[in-house]
């Protein structure tokens, strides 16, 4: 595995919202919900568009595709419901301060 890198600020993300980074031509989808942060990719493995866009569900740790529903967990990145049957990209992060690290590999 390797080193954690910076990804951004904690304060740059909004608490319940979902943001779109590119780190080392990794496409994120970053959500913060207070002091935990999720890193997943941020291409619906259905539909090839971008998760960031879609509605953040708190509850349930979720994230919804805007184009057709399906929803992935931002803990694991599997499909909760269909029409998504594969799981999209989780990352490992930790935060130092303000800094948000992931691990890319």
């Amino acid at each position: 595995m390797s080193d954690p890198v910076r990804l951004c600020a904690l304060s740059d993300l909004a608490d319940g919202g979902a943001t779109r980074l590119d780190l080392d031509g990794h496409r994120l989808a970053v959500v913060r919900f207070g002091d935990e942060v999720f890193v997943i990719g941020d291409r619906c493995s259905h539909a090839d568009v971008s998760l960031s866009e879609g509605e953040v569900i708190p509850e349930d740790r979720e994230i919804e595709c805007w184009k057709h529903g399906a929803t992935f967990s931002l803990s694991t990145g599997e499909p909760q419901c269909l029409p998504a049957t594969k799981p999209v990209p989780t990352y490992a992060v930790t935060i130092d301060g303000d800094d948000v690290k992931v691990v890319l590999s």
